[in-house]
């Protein structure tokens, strides 16, 4: 589920809101003139501010001409066109001007090239430092030169980062995070991490530096120690650590990486608000609940080619530990264990691995608006984009750990006026080697989302999606119901091995109020999860989306929604919160089948 950033400050900002004054009570004319602008186009009024500033004009054919100077026009969180008090600035470190130089991949005294203009502004946008980033050329000191400028607007960066999940009353998942994401300015991120699930809380920190000393490499670290809420007990930790040096350019020739990572913990699997009781037959129900032991390690090398088509050729080293049991404290018998071990419980698994990895793409981006955001630009990749992965386990932990598995996931998007179509696929399959190996985790998932173009200033979005498990080693049970796709149904009232799922929704065009972007969505989901044949539930409803572009990239959404054909919950249980939209919400098998 993505995460939507819920600052302190936008609870601040929410009591402003009636006391900021409207453009009619501003003290000049100008910065009326910017508010109204920003309601037009928030971007654009921020291009105009920065151009007035800096006394520069656009420069309409830049493509060719030689490259003089780099500016960076960085905004605080809080600029002359928003309505909001700016004494909020004084909390806020601003972005460091070489910090974005350093992304910028034209260099000066070379032509000006727009593709790597647009490339850098991706790149920009993918530090997450921004609530928005432009490129433009304005005119240089002579006719046949032209500079570069860099129009940025920084996010609040000491903020308190929310993802939750909670239908009606009942909050299955809260993740709190006192973050410090451009500390001093300078794109380091720092965080401490609260993390509420219906039966554990966690505490940790993290910490990463995606430019290490102002190199290409960066670094990443996070542990956190996991306590039962009814005991108070530690339960287990969780943590990662990872150095790599990334392809941050269509042109960068290749990347490493290095990581390690492990997960210990009780799992308990709810079925809303109780934790799932399985059907053990002729006794008593059995808790879905088990040990957790995780540990996964790897080296990885990638080779990058081509510029238009990209292909990244890559190989893989690494290892894991998979240890899943039931815990002594469920006192189950011995029948009871040997059952619930061969119908639920994940596979343990050790394993040693070599693999091969491609991924194929067409280096086109699109930039729209209005699609999953307001008003902010979006990317995306069109064309086709293939990830494909093939790995070797020999036998160093034994028979059980002989296999060779695969996985293919490929997608199409495809632009047509302001129609956005993505089509995409996904497989995987294992086999042991051996005596009597057979196919096993075979799964195949398909996905189609249709974005129409503006019909009353909102747009229709369709999907549809099927994922399907096949002699799945790992027992992975797909859980519907509320915020996960079927809302206004039970929170998880669905279960099964495959799923079903369509979601149809109209996305209006936003109201704006002095900056605040509040949107209105109608919609209709139908879904199953099932073991055999799907048996569909329907629900329609209405909800909410609200963005605050100087602070959230993403819009938080309500919803109430109605069952038409099936068990309806209690009218607190009908609504659902999240952050995204319900579009975001789908399976990573979709882009790593392995």
């Amino acid at each position: 589920m993505p995460c939507v950033p819920l600052s302190l400050p936008v609870l601040l900002v929410a009591t402003f809101l009636a006391a900021a004054p409207s453009s009619s009570e501003a003290s000049s004319d100008a910065p009326a003139q910017g508010l109204a602008s920003a309601i037009d186009n928030y971007e654009d009024a921020l291009i105009d501010e920065a151009l007035a500033r800096h006394g520069r004009v656009l420069e309409p054919a830049p493509e060719g001409k030689i490259l003089e100077e780099v500016l960076v026009a960085t905004e605080d969180v809080v600029a002359a066109i928003d309505p909001f008090p700016d004494f909020l600035n004084i909390f806020h470190a601003r972005t460091r001007d070489d910090v974005v130089r350093r992304e910028v991949l034209l260099q000066v005294g070379a032509p000006y090239s727009e593709v790597l203009a647009q490339e850098t502004a991706r790149n920009l946008r993918g530090l997450r430092l921004f609530s928005m980033v432009r490129l433009v050329a304005v005119k240089g000191r002579t006719p046949d030169s032209v500079a570069l400028m860099a129009v940025t607007k920084d996010i609040w960066s000491l903020r308190l980062n929310s993802d939750f999940a909670a239908v009606g009353s009942l909050l299955q998942y809260l993740k709190l995070q006192g973050t410090e994401q451009n500390f001093l300015g300078r794109g380091k991120r720092i965080a401490v991490d609260f993390v509420l699930r219906q039966d554990t809380l966690s505490l940790g920190q993290s910490y990463t530096d995606p430019r290490v000393l102002g190199s290409r490499w960066s670094l990443s670290e996070s542990i956190a120690v996991i306590q039962g809420r009814e005991t108070g007990k530690t339960e287990g930790s969780r943590g990662n650590f990872a150095v790599s040096r990334p392809l941050y350019s269509l042109s960068t020739p290749w990347s490493a990486s290095a990581s390690v990572s492990w997960n210990v913990e009780t799992s308990r699997v709810y079925r809303g608000a109780s934790i799932w009781q399985l059907p053990f037959p002729g006794g008593p129900a059995v808790p879905y609940i088990y040990r957790t032991e995780e540990v996964v390690g790897g080296l990885s090398y990638t080779r990058s080619m081509g510029t238009r088509y990209k292909w990244n050729v890559g190989g893989t080293v690494g290892a894991y530990h998979y240890a899943y049991g039931a815990p002594l404290a469920s006192g189950l018998s011995p029948e009871q264990s040997e059952w619930f071990n061969r119908n639920y419980l994940p596979r343990a698994e050790d394993a040693g691995y070599v693999g091969l990895s491609l991924r194929a793409f067409d280096a086109r981006y699109e930039v729209l608006r209005d699609v999953d955001s307001y008003v902010l630009a979006e990317d995306f990749q069109m064309g086709h984009w293939v990830a494909a992965t093939l790995r070797y386990a020999p036998p160093v932990f034994g028979e059980q750990s002989h296999f060779v598995e695969g996985g293919l996931a490929l997608r199409y998007r495809l632009r047509l006026g302001d129609t956005l179509t993505t089509a995409s696929l996904s497989g995987a399959v294992r086999r042991p080697l051996g005596p009597g190996g057979a196919w096993t985790n075979r799964r195949w998932a398909a996905e189609l989302i249709e974005v129409s173009p503006k019909v009353l200033g909102g747009r229709f979005v369709a999907r549809g999606l099927l994922d399907v498990n096949i002699d799945d080693l790992f027992d992975r049970i797909h859980l519907l119901g509320g915020a996960n796709g079927l809302r206004g149904a039970g929170a998880d009232a669905y279960s099964g091995r495959r799923l079903l799922l369509f979601n149809l929704e109209y996305r209006s065009r936003p109201i704006v109020v002095k900056t605040v972007h509040l949107g209105g969505v109608l919609f209709w989901d139908a879904g199953s999860a099932f073991n055999d044949q799907p048996a569909m539930v329907h629900t329609v409803g209405m909800g909410l989306r609200l963005l605050f572009p100087q602070f959230n990239v993403l819009p938080f959404r309500v919803d109430f929604g109605y069952v038409l054909n099936d068990a309806r919950p209690p009218v607190g249980s009908r609504f659902s919160f999240a952050g995204g939209q319900m579009t975001d919400v789908r399976p990573n098998f979709m882009e790593t089948p392995l």
